[in-house]
């Protein structure tokens, strides 16, 4: 069947609208490497440690502290970070809450909702959460 010319839509737009929706969200292409220290200053704002964040990370991924320094140093992308980790924390789903207006439960995305993990746990962080609480113990 051919294009119908009669919708007023032309063909070119429709497809460019679909691989333009096809397109990966921007955060899973960006170095993690560039965030964990954005990670750290928000936490360090907050009268936490560099060492507090790195045991969030490594509770969620299941890094070693060598294996996330290395991560970091490689200046692996969000997407390769999470793909190559070692096991997503079990627990992982007792994470609920909103991040940037999202509620991280409700993320359909399974690596965008890995990455809104991270940010909750670094936004309870900073925000003076007992870590016992923060690591769902």
């Amino acid at each position: 069947m051919s294009w119908p010319l009669n919708t007023g839509i032309a063909r070119d737009d429709v497809l460019g609208y679909r691989r333009c929706m096809e397109k990966k969200p921007r955060i899973f292409a960006t170095s993690f490497a560039s965030v964990y220290p954005l990670y750290v200053q928000k936490a360090e704002k907050k009268g936490r440690t560099k060492a507090e964040v790195d045991e969030v990370i490594t509770w969620l991924t299941g890094y070693s502290a060598k294996q996330l320094e290395k991560t970091i140093a490689a200046k692996d992308d969000f997407e390769a970070f999470f793909a190559r980790a070692p096991r997503l924390n079990p627990n992982v789903s007792l994470i609920k809450g909103v991040v940037c207006g999202v509620r991280v439960e409700d993320v359909e995305d399974p690596l965008m909702q890995k990455i809104r993990y991270l940010d909750k746990l670094v936004d309870e962080l900073a925000k003076g959460k007992k870590m016992a609480s923060i690591l769902r113990e």
